[in-house]
């Protein structure tokens, strides 16, 4: 959405403009950051802010700043692909967590990313770059090798054709070589990086698959590169995202799908 303050916009797109200014690494707006962040004048945002904290949707903290609300947050849940899925995987997700005890998560394509909708993370494990609600870049994590393998041949041209940012010396931004690895990826089910995202950490993701044979998510674990031997993690990794698959009612012999 384009972050201007044309007199022309309706006040529907303003109040959404407003509500995505907020992100998981930035939760917590001023007035002044909102104006920063959505372009409007500021005597609109006061507005639009007042108003949506009236209705719940923001929470306005005793320095002023913004949060959103517990409303907007019940609403949310009920989003029916990432709430069924968060509730079909979570048992699966706990004891690979138990397991592993490393970072266990749960992402679906949106657009040309991958959102984090579900991670329970253990305490030592090495930190990561987003975190639930976030977004991760598709062609250097686990669990977006994963969903833009399944993603089409349109997606995965317009992620290859476009600018591929080098997160660190490791990040693979060849386009052949990226093509060749999620070839790999759709014949087996699972993808791997290693330091490609963050330094320092692993990722061993697999596909999620629906009754209809869909891939709708990707599962991973991310671990401190050396600390768990790829090998011997990936049939755990491999197992969670069958149980699952099964339980949103995937049977043997169905025939994947693109998402």
């Amino acid at each position: 959405m384009p972050r201007t303050s044309e007199p022309g916009r309706s006040v529907s797109s303003r109040l959404l403009e407003v509500l995505f200014a907020f992100q998981p690494d930035q939760s917590v707006l001023s007035l002044a950051d909102l104006v920063r962040r959505t372009g409007l004048p500021h005597a609109t945002v006061r507005r639009l802010a007042l108003e949506l904290t009236g209705a719940g949707a923001l929470t306005r903290r005793h320095d002023g700043r913004f949060t959103i609300g517990l409303r907007l947050w019940q609403l949310g849940t009920l989003a029916p692909l990432t709430e069924s899925l968060r509730t079909q995987a979570q048992p699966f997700m706990e004891d690979l967590y138990t397991a592993l005890h490393q970072h266990v998560q749960l992402a679906v394509l949106e657009g040309t990313e991958a959102v984090i909708i579900e991670r329970p993370s253990a305490p030592r494990a090495p930190e990561l770059v987003s975190q639930v609600g976030g977004r991760l870049p598709l062609h250097c994590s686990g669990v977006g090798k994963v969903v833009l393998a399944h993603g089409g041949a349109d997606l995965i041209d317009r992620v290859l054709s476009g600018r591929l940012r080098r997160y660190t010396p490791r990040t693979t931004v060849d386009p052949g070589v990226l093509r060749s690895e999620l070839a790999d990826c759709r014949r087996t089910g699972h993808a791997g990086v290693r330091g490609e995202l963050t330094p320092g950490a692993d990722s061993i993701a697999t596909r999620i698959v629906d009754g209809d044979g869909r891939v709708v998510a990707a599962l991973s674990v991310v671990v401190r590169s050396g600390s768990v031997n790829h090998r011997a993690a990936l049939p755990s990794v491999i197992a969670s995202g069958l149980g699952i698959s099964r339980m949103l009612g995937r049977r043997p012999g169905t025939k994947i799908r693109d998402i």
